[in-house]
């Protein structure tokens, strides 16, 4: 239930999902005039890093004051009960925005915890488009897009993580879905060569890599081809996908 000072004004905030640029892009060539008009207005946001929103929101528009803006940081380390809190300013009629490290805000981001509050609590909910590293990807792959899983980070100890690459193995023969997962970008080149040791050659491996910026690549072969074959993705940010 809304808070009744929201209910006596009659105002019916929103929380706005807001996307931010996954490269070093302007936010106008990556996102429609509307989400640039919310960066501007809203004056209450919900991060993932306070740094890189005040980043963002000043080359939305070079003239924000950003000291009168309110940050609430929710980022992997918050604590959920902590979550209600933050959207204080909606119980008294203001809008708020989710603004992610990149790309769309509570898609494989912990902003999902804010949204789900507000809706717990009756307040409008307003997804904005933008950049998403998995549906970019799974378009540029080619491979099936109406089955697919997002894995996110494959587990860090060795009998787990066999097991994770198994069962998608075993998703992608039986279900023909698509497997997409990523991984922090200094292991990008680890990764590659662990799934050509270890998968079955006839798999096809898509990278992407450095998504809407300058240095964007979109490589697909067989695992067995990208055992022979030269790439660097260190450091460069960059997303998975396996099919047959």
């Amino acid at each position: 239930m809304n808070n009744k000072n929201t209910e006596l004004s009659g105002r019916h905030p929103v929380l706005y999902l807001l996307p931010v640029p996954l490269s070093d892009v302007a936010p106008a060539s990556v996102m429609p005039e509307q989400n640039i008009a919310v960066a501007r207005t809203v004056k209450h946001f919900i991060v993932e890093n306070i740094r890189s929103a005040r980043r963002f929101l000043k080359r939305c528009d070079p003239a924000t004051d950003i000291d009168t803006l309110t940050f609430s940081v929710l980022d992997e380390h918050t604590d959920p009960r902590e979550v209600s809190a933050m959207l204080e300013p909606m119980d008294r009629g203001c809008d708020m925005a989710v603004v992610s490290e990149a790309g769309c805000p509570a898609v494989a981001d912990p902003g999902a915890l804010a949204v789900a509050e507000a809706l717990r609590r009756g307040f409008e909910v307003m997804p904005l488009v933008g950049p998403s590293s998995i549906l970019l990807s799974l378009m540029a792959s080619g491979f099936n897009g109406q089955k697919f899983a997002f894995e996110g980070y494959l587990p860090h100890e060795a009998s787990a993580r066999t097991r994770r690459l198994r069962e998608m193995v075993g998703r992608i023969e039986r279900e023909d879905q698509t497997q997409i997962f990523i991984e922090t970008p200094y292991r990008n080149n680890k990764l590659i060569a662990e799934l050509a040791r270890t998968l079955p050659a006839r798999l096809e491996l898509c990278v992407c890599a450095d998504l809407t910026g300058t240095g964007q690549s979109v490589t697909r072969r067989p695992l067995g081809q990208w055992a022979k074959a030269d790439y660097d993705y260190s450091k460069i940010p960059a997303i998975f996908l396996l099919f047959h």
